[in-house]
């Protein structure tokens, strides 16, 4: 990624870990956060060239009446099938990486030297050499398991097979310089957080 001066940590980590809270702890300290997610959705406005490329494969059902894509109807698609999956990521990741590069160009050019890439897929995509450093969040499986059922609405058994379709947390671990536990409390979290921040800010000077 184009960082001209600027540090950029991406934050990753699994599906229910937390990840958003941990962003929203830098948010409140005014530390600039791209959301690759939100890019992911700037990527497949209506008219772009990822959307057309998509409709191609998956066909016109994954388009919506006001031609936006249904994103929820593309997951279903793609759950089961890795070949399709993997087409998706060829369209989607180059255009991700693409907003994000000039998304860190902006925050480098208002004067910012930290900035926070949230990615889910930052090591599945291959994007961990594009940041200088990476962080996970991570949390205890059982309590990944019960917000995700909590935060979807959905029953145990389907909540195990959206976490076994992904990377291993404990994978994720391994690539990260700094690793956040956020199976406790919020306010637990936050006295982790307060503490890694004054390390790290130490480390930086």
């Amino acid at each position: 990624m184009i960082r001209d001066g600027i540090r950029v940590i991406g934050l990753t980590g699994g599906i229910a870990s937390g990840k958003s809270s941990v962003a929203r702890f830098f948010l409140q300290r005014k530390i600039p956060v791209i959301d690759a997610d939100q890019l992911a959705r700037d990527a497949v406005q209506p008219g772009s060239h990822a959307l057309e490329r998509i409709a191609e494969l998956f066909g016109p059902a994954v388009l919506t009446t006001d031609g936006t894509l249904d994103r929820a109807r593309v997951r279903e698609l793609i759950f089961c099938d890795t070949e399709k999956r993997r087409q998706l990521e060829e369209i989607l990741h180059p255009q991700i990486r693409n907003l994000a590069e000039a998304a860190i160009a902006r925050v480098a050019a208002g004067g910012e030297r930290l900035v926070i890439y949230m990615a889910p897929l930052l090591i599945e995509a291959g994007v961990t050499k594009y940041v200088d450093e990476v962080w996970v969040v991570t949390v205890r499986p059982e309590v990944q398991r019960e917000r995700l059922m909590k935060r979807d609405g959905i029953d145990r058994e389907a909540a195990e097979r959206i976490i076994a379709s992904q990377m291993p947390l404990v994978e994720k671990e391994r690539h990260g310089r700094v690793v956040i536990d956020n199976s406790g409390t919020p306010q637990e979290t936050e006295r982790m957080l307060e503490e890694i921040w004054k390390r790290e800010s130490e480390r930086w000077k």
